[in-house]
């Protein structure tokens, strides 16, 4: 199976995935509490459902935040895997603040080579990798046929916004938004929940997304490749390289997400 056929795989389960989302926010629903304390709905399960199904055609494994966990000592033997966040952004649909996504992302030794990320409420999504620049489409043109329309290469300017959680608070983010001021840097910050942050990033309504408070690889495995795409990336503040996927832990380390690789300076 090519990347072209897992391209259209990736859209497919994100839209369809989507539709039921949006039914469900539409006519209301119950959450629960998971073990670890985390809110799921419906909503998370059947999109996982969805999602799941189509992806079988591809024959690659599914590391996916509402299925059990498969053991490293098998992850590990991977070339190729799904990472999937159904609902991405569970806390904000449950505040009805329409600030939720579906990622899913293709890696490949590690690393992401393909991301969807699609809006249910807005129904459209962005799309790209590495390889393969960044698209965006609405649901209905993609479904009518229509190919996703490339996203152009974003250009800097003299005024960075940055872009953090609507969830996560912390000392860290003021502190690094002091560095950028005291560097000279003029920012204004904006707030938005979920990975609908990398559209921002991706479409030049952001520059840096600074992150100090934990993530998992499916919340941000999508967006990195759709950065990675457009020129941009997603860094571990202390190692300064890009994060890497199917890790033993599959949580992430505090990172900085960049529209521009030449912004990495500010890691």
């Amino acid at each position: 199976m090519d990347l072209a056929r897992e391209y259209r795989l990736a859209i497919q389960a994100a839209i369809e995935a989507s539709i039921v989302i949006k039914a469900i926010y539409s006519r209301g629903y119950e959450a629960i509490q998971k073990a670890d304390g985390s809110p799921v709905t419906e909503a998370d399960l059947k999109a996982s459902k969805i999602i799941n199904q189509v992806l079988s055609i591809s024959e690659h494994p599914v590391i996916d935040e509402e299925t059990d966990k498969i053991p490293f000592e098998q992850r590990r033997k991977w070339k190729k895997c799904w990472c999937v966040d159904p609902l991405d952004g569970t806390k904000e649909f449950i505040k009805r603040n329409d600030e939720f996504a579906v990622n899913i992302a293709l890696i490949e030794n590690g690393k992401p080579v393909l991301g969807v990320i699609a809006s249910p409420v807005n129904e459209d999504f962005i799309v790209g990798g590495p390889d393969l620049g960044v698209q965006y489409a609405t649901f209905q043109d993609f479904i009518n046929g229509a190919n996703p329309a490339p996203i152009q290469r974003n250009t800097l300017t003299d005024l960075f916004y940055i872009i953090a959680s609507n969830s996560h608070h912390t000392p860290m983010l003021l502190d690094y938004l002091k560095k950028l001021s005291d560097a000279g840097l003029k920012t204004e910050l904006t707030r938005k929940g979920s990975s609908l942050k990398f559209f921002d990033l991706s479409m030049n309504q952001a520059q840096i997304y600074p992150r100090f408070a934990p993530t998992m690889e499916w919340d941000i495995a999508a967006g990195q490749a759709i950065l990675e795409g457009i020129g941009g990336g997603v860094f571990d503040i202390n190692t300064k390289l890009p994060l890497s996927y199917n890790k033993e832990s599959l949580l992430n380390p505090h990172f900085i997400a960049v529209s521009d690789v030449n912004l990495s300076v500010w890691i």
